[in-house]
C-alpha cells in the first residue's frame, strides 16, 4: 500500500482527489488537512458519508505518508513541498508553484519572489503522456495547469514533427465554474455565471500562458507565441478547448488523423475521435480522458484541434492519481478506469 498526505483536502481539487483515492486499491489515506475546516470531517462539508477527519496543515506529520499530495494555493504549496521533500517524502504539487523552471518567471506570471528556487530544477512537469519515464523516478512532480494539460495533448504531435508554422498558435478555451475554486466571487457566483459566457484574463496576462509557451518551446525546440483567451462556461466542470494551429504544409483529413492516432494509440487516457466527429464535454466530463478531434483548414493553411476535458480529473486530481501510479510502478489507469 501506498500511504499518501493530502494538503488542501477541502477544494473542488481536493475533494476530488479523495473520492479517487477511495476506490483506488493500492492507496491508503494517512491523513488529509484543512486550514479553516480542521477538527470537521469531511462530511461537515460536503454531502457525502466519509467521515475523514481534517486536521490544520502544522499538524499534519509529513513523515507519516509516503507520497503527499499538494491541493494548495501557489504561494502557499512550496514550504510544504519542501517540509515533505526535506523529510525524504515524495511531491505532487498541484498548484502551480514548481511549473515554471526559473524564478523569473515564476515572478512574472505569479507576481511573487519563488519561495523555493533551489527545488526548481528537480521538478518534473507532470504531463504523464509526456514526461512518463522522468515522473516514474521523480522526487518532485509539478501536475500541469488544467488549460495547459488539453492545450499541450493537442499540440504535441504538431509540434514534435515539427509540422507548425511561424506565428501564433490561438487557444480559444471555455472552463466550467469549479475551475475558479471553492471561493466564491462576484464574478462566479450563479446569478453573474447563469445563462452567460465571460471571457476573461483578456491578452496575454493569463499565468497559463507562460506555462504553455515554456511546455511548447520544448516539444518544439523553438519558442511559439500562444494567443490565449479563456471564458468562464455556466458548467460546473470541463473545459473545451479550440486550438487554431498554422501548418508549414498542409494536412488533409487522413494524414492528421493519422499522426495523431500514432503518436497516441498507447495512451490510455487520450482518445482521439474518427474524422467526422466533434469533441464536446459530455465526451470527457467525469473522466481522466482528454478528448480530441481534429479539423483540418486547408484553405487558411490551419489545423483545428479541439480538445475536452474534466478539470478537475484530467486537468487536476485524475492526472494527479495517474503520475502517482507511474510513480508507484502500479499500472497508470489503477483507480481511473470508470
Amino acid at each position: 500500500m501506498v500511504r499518501i498526505g493530502v494538503y488542501g483536502a477541502t477544494g473542488y481539487t481536493g475533494f476530488e482527489l479523495l473520492r479517487l483515492l477511495r476506490r483506488h486499491p493500492r492507496t491508503e489515506l494517512v491523513f488529509a488537512t484543512s486550514e479553516s475546516a480542521a477538527g470537521q470531517t469531511l462530511a461537515d462539508l460536503y454531502p457525502v458519508p466519509w467521515e475523514v477527519p481534517l486536521v490544520h496543515p502544522e499538524e499534519a506529520d509529513p513523515a507519516q505518508a509516503d507520497v503527499v499530495f499538494l491541493c494548495l494555493p501557489h504561494g502557499a504549496s512550496a514550504p510544504t513541498a519542501v517540509r515533505a521533500l526535506e523529510a525524504g517524502i515524495r511531491v505532487i504539487d498541484l498548484s502551480a508553484d514548481f511549473r515554471l523552471a526559473t524564478p523569473e518567471a515564476y515572478a512574472r506570471w505569479y507576481g511573487l519572489e519563488h519561495p523555493a528556487p533551489t527545488w526548481l530544477p528537480q521538478a518534473v512537469y507532470g504531463l504523464t503522456e509526456l514526461y512518463r519515464e522522468q515522473i516514474a523516478g521523480a522526487r518532485l512532480v509539478a501536475n500541469p495547469g488544467c488549460y495547459p494539460t488539453g492545450t499541450l495533448l493537442g499540440l504535441a504531435p504538431l509540434l514534435q514533427a515539427g509540422l507548425v508554422a511561424d506565428g501564433p498558435i490561438i487557444v480559444d478555451a471555455k472552463s466550467g465554474v469549479s475551475g475558479a475554486g471553492r471561493r466564491p466571487r462576484p464574478t462566479t457566483h450563479f446569478v453573474a455565471v447563469h445563462e452567460n459566457l465571460a471571457p476573461y484574463s483578456v491578452g496575454r496576462v493569463h499565468r497559463h500562458v507562460g506555462e504553455m509557451e515554456q511546455e511548447v518551446a520544448k516539444l518544439a525546440g523553438t519558442p511559439y507565441p500562444i494567443l490565449f483567451t479563456p471564458h468562464l462556461l455556466p458548467v460546473s466542470r470541463g473545459i473545451l478547448s479550440s486550438l487554431y494551429v498554422p501548418l508549414r504544409d498542409p494536412l488533409d483529413t487522413a494524414a492528421a488523423h493519422a499522426l495523431y492516432a500514432q503518436a497516441y494509440k498507447k495512451e490510455p487516457f487520450v482518445w482521439v475521435l474518427p474524422p467526422g466527429q466533434t469533441a464536446t464535454l459530455a465526451h470527457a466530463v467525469g473522466t481522466n480522458r482528454c478528448v480530441l478531434s481534429l479539423h483540418p483548414l486547408p484553405e487558411v493553411g490551419h489545423l483545428l484541434v479541439i480538445t475536452a476535458l474534466d478539470n478537475l480529473v484530467k486537468g487536476a486530481a485524475g492526472q494527479a492519481l495517474q503520475n502517482l501510479n507511474v510513480m508507484a510502478g502500479l499500472p497508470e489507469t489503477m483507480g481511473l478506469e470508470a
